[in-house]
């Protein structure tokens, strides 16, 4: 719920070792990283009071010694208004969304209006930066000079892409610090020094510049062996490389940026570990890590494949959330898995990127022809057609941002009834949303959700817990 949807997860893995296939700068594996993947303010006392024993010994798990400094402004809620909400779905809904004061639903909307136009600054970002190595010819250099120092074809493409993917990062480190330091800092969403924030940025370059060559290198020797059919084994080689990232990513990347200790022994952790066993997810613990280092955000997650599942929370939400509210958070994660959510978006996703290889091979075509002499790129399966490769999937990844949403948005809906089935906690759903207005508007046109929300809006999931509630609550069961 309150993490980097999995689409975002894939599309993050896009940016870094499928830079070939997606997008240009990589985004850092903290919420993450996303999307992500993804708020938070604090929890009331009464919220505190209701969390018992359980978050208390929760609690105790090692603390990062960094302050929490939550913006949202939320009216507190005890049982007594809980009990006094109306049945009827939409008024529980406006009941709930009346105790976001105007301050803190104006400076949500701010922020996400924001990102939104950031998207497009990025996007322009990775049209500008494809120009600038194509047309000035470093893209072309670099291959040469490669090519007169290593004999074999792979090793001078994966230098190529190691080399290409730190030149876009530092191409793009402007807006980067401003969008993850500068903005998050203005917002009072994050808690890093610039020092510590910018370290994490070079780790996540390494992370990048390893990931891209292996991936650049992989990719056109195949794509010098294939020949016209190289969009589809295109897709075959994104694909695997898509799935191995994932699978991966919670063993050897995600530690590279914080640190995980299993969750104290208490009520809290046998409920989530219960609710993850018995919806077939094969783990035997529950990890909280120090995302409050970083950032004030709310983050859980059950991410894994090939047997790498994990089921982790981060530790703002065990700090400032009732024990309903981790209820409600890790049933909507578990069901993520229980759906097979990340083999439906590979499968999904493989669709989706043979179309883009398709019709990059179409552009690229044309482009080359008319432009192929004078970036000194004769074809492409030559590497330093990369940049002309990222450009072209960049766009169309871009324009079809309404397509991906609607899918991501699909599954996050799926995730949140198979959670309320689970968890039975629409009241620790909810204000766990409320929360979650800090970075998410809460109230956008039908338009705006299409076109740009990853995650159904804040005013549709608490009426979609309140309608569970109320037809719950019509067949006598408690809620």
């Amino acid at each position: 719920m309150p993490t980097r949807p999995l689409f975002a997860t894939v599309r993050s893995f896009g940016r870094a070792a499928l830079l070939v296939a997606t997008f240009v700068a990589a985004q850092p594996m903290a919420a993450v990283a996303a999307e992500a993947t993804a708020a938070s303010s604090a929890a009331s006392s009464a919220s505190r009071a209701a969390s018992g024993a359980a978050v208390a010994t929760a609690r105790a798990a090692p603390a990062t010694g960094q302050p929490r400094a939550p913006s949202a402004s939320i009216r507190p809620a005890d049982d007594a208004w809980r009990a006094a909400l109306p049945l009827e779905a939409k008024a529980a809904t406006q009941a709930y969304l009346d105790r976001l004061s105007p301050d803190t639903v104006a400076r949500s909307n701010a922020y996400f209006e924001g990102r939104n136009w950031l998207l497009l600054w990025n996007w322009l970002l990775s049209l500008a930066i494809a120009a600038l190595l194509l047309f000035t010819r470093p893209s072309s250099a670099l291959r040469d000079w490669a090519a007169a120092r290593l004999r074999w074809a792979p090793a001078r493409d994966g230098f190529y892409g190691g080399a290409y993917m730190a030149a876009v990062w530092v191409l793009g480190l402007p807006l980067g610090i401003y969008e993850g330091f500068v903005r998050e800092h203005a917002y009072g969403m994050a808690t890093q020094t610039f020092a510590a924030w910018f370290g994490e940025q070079l780790v996540a370059l390494g992370v990048a510049v390893v990931s891209g060559a292996l991936a650049v290198a992989v990719l056109y020797a195949v794509l010098r062996r294939v020949g016209a059919s190289w969009w589809l084994w295109g897709t075959a080689v994104t694909m695997a490389f898509m799935a191995l990232f994932i699978a991966v990513a919670p063993v050897l990347i995600d530690p590279l940026f914080n640190t995980y200790r299993p969750v104290p022994e208490g009520p809290l952790k046998s409920a989530v570990l219960a609710m993850a066993r018995a919806n077939g997810v094969p783990v035997d613990n529950v990890y909280v890590f120090d995302a409050s280092r970083q950032t004030t955000r709310v983050s859980a997650n059950v991410s894994g494949l090939f047997g790498t599942a994990a089921v982790r929370l981060n530790d703002n939400l065990l700090e400032r959330s009732s024990e309903a509210e981790v209820r409600a958070v890790m049933a909507h994660e578990i069901g993520h898995y229980a759906l097979n959510h990340i083999p439906k978006t590979l499968a999904i996703y493989t669709l989706v990127v043979m179309v883009g290889f398709l019709l990059s091979q179409w552009a690229m075509r044309r482009l080359l022809a008319r432009y192929g002499a004078r970036w000194r790129v004769p074809g492409v399966a030559d590497v330093a057609s990369l940049p002309l490769l990222v450009a072209v999937l960049g766009t169309y990844f871009f324009l079809a941002t309404p397509v991906f949403n609607t899918l991501s948005r699909a599954q996050e809906t799926e995730a949140d009834l198979w959670g309320l089935n689970l968890a039975r906690e629409p009241h620790g759903e909810a204000e766990v949303l409320l929360k979650l207005v800090e970075y998410r508007k809460p109230d956008p046109g039908a338009l705006e959700e299409f076109i740009f929300f990853t995650h159904p809006s804040a005013r549709t999931r608490i009426h979609n817990a309140m309608r569970w509630r109320e037809q719950m609550a019509r067949q006598g069961a408690p809620g």
